[in-house]
């Protein structure tokens, strides 16, 4: 069993929530925000857990085997480096920085104290993507020729912090939502990305940042990918996945405009800040809900997905995946999930426990930056950019 410490109480921690009282290969025993109201409901959740006033603190914890840093971009740095000295595993949220350089200093960080480094959730570790990566893999459809993803959501009208509005404090479409449409291209791809070309632009200035997206990813010798992302709450590509959620959960589409319905009321960033908060862990939520939710009758995704290979197009789905041959049409079921995003703890497991390498290395967590960057970069400036820290991810 990993026993495990939180850096951040807040929206990346509830996301994961589900999974972290649900797995037994976890127990969560030490916590540390600067929320007093989050750290007493940690302590009520969690018998016998600590809570912490400062990340040094936690990592210091000799009860932490390894710690989860959920806390804001901009600190991931420090904390990963926190935790390195005292030669605690780190998980680390998504996107693992803001700069390549952070990045860098992170990678030989973990190097250095001889730790491991996960980067994630992102769905790139979603079983239905994983699924399809062995089916390419295994040679049977021929090689990879395009990837397709294309996903319709109401991201951008979500209640959301100041910061979360602020590109260059890592707000926006492009640092929040793209690191999980880019690892999903890149892992059923299996090869080092070369280029980007890629156009954004701030559609409703209310909101002042980025909220769409498209890109071209070119990953040589015949094989590219296309990203298309709009959170503008407008389509909803749920609608092509048997209206089933991002979260594995059931959708009802009379509910269509709730996201943007919601925000009409709210006069100012403050207020809109608290009405996000309302929901915040140690205010109205705790992991009692969490603790009696079932698991999702389907897994995790991230809109619509196809891989077309030479001999087939795949599509995974929140059930499983769908083939289509040359000559038949089949599904490949999966079962549903025992426990929502087990496969992140399957990484976390392997590499603490066993010491298997993670495939969401540190490396792949500054790939996926360099490609975030670079596509704000090529539709700032209107061209195509080179990549240079793309590792080979085909050899794992």
């Amino acid at each position: 069993m990993i026993r495990l410490g939180v850096i951040g109480l807040g929206r990346a921690f509830m996301l994961m929530l589900p999974t972290l009282v649900h797995d037994r290969r976890l127990r969560l025993t030490a916590a540390c925000d600067p929320r007093p109201e989050a750290l007493d409901r940690f302590r009520a959740d969690f018998p016998g857990s600590r809570t912490h006033a400062a990340a040094e603190d936690l990592c210091a914890d000799p009860e932490v085997d390894a710690v989860y840093v959920a806390s804001p971009h901009q600190f991931h740095l420090a904390h990963l480096r926190a935790a390195a000295a005292r030669g605690k595993h780190v998980l680390v949220e998504k996107p693992m920085a803001l700069a390549l350089e952070d990045c860098a200093a992170m990678v030989a960080a973990a190097r250095g104290a001889g730790i491991h480094l996960l980067v994630g959730h992102s769905h790139s570790f979603d079983a239905p993507y994983l699924r399809t990566r062995e089916m390419i893999r295994s040679g049977a459809f021929g090689a990879p020729r395009m990837i397709t993803a294309m996903n319709f959501t109401d991201y951008l009208y979500r209640p959301r912090r100041p910061e979360e509005l602020d590109t260059e404090q890592g707000g926006g479409a492009i640092f929040s939502q793209a690191p999980h449409q880019i690892e999903v291209v890149r892992l059923l791809a299996g090869r080092p990305a070369r280029s980007i070309r890629a156009a954004a632009s701030v559609w409703d200035p209310a909101r002042g940042t980025e909220g769409a997206y498209q890109g071209f990813i070119d990953f040589g010798d015949g094989l590219s990918a296309s990203l298309t992302y709009n959170g503008h709450a407008h389509l909803d590509t749920d609608e092509f996945q048997d209206w089933t959620g991002e979260m594995g959960l059931p959708r009802d589409p009379a509910r269509y405009g709730e996201a943007r319905l919601a925000l009409r009321g709210v006069s100012s960033r403050a207020e809109e800040a608290a009405l996000k908060n309302r929901r915040a862990y140690g205010l109205t939520l705790d992991a009692a809900e969490a603790r009696r939710a079932p698991p999702p009758p389907a897994h995790n995704h991230f809109g619509l997905v196809i891989a077309s290979l030479e001999g087939a197009d795949l599509r995974p789905t929140p059930r499983g995946v769908m083939v289509y041959a040359d000559g038949e049409r089949r599904f490949e079921a999966l079962p549903p999930p025992a426990v929502a995003r087990a496969e992140v703890v399957d990484e976390l497991f392997a590499a603490v426990v066993h010491g298997i390498p993670p495939l969401h290395s540190g490396e792949w967590g500054m790939a996926t930056t360099e490609l975030c960057l670079a596509l704000l970069q090529s539709a700032r400036e209107g061209r195509e950019i080179a990549l240079h820290h793309q590792p080979d991810d085909a050899a794992r």
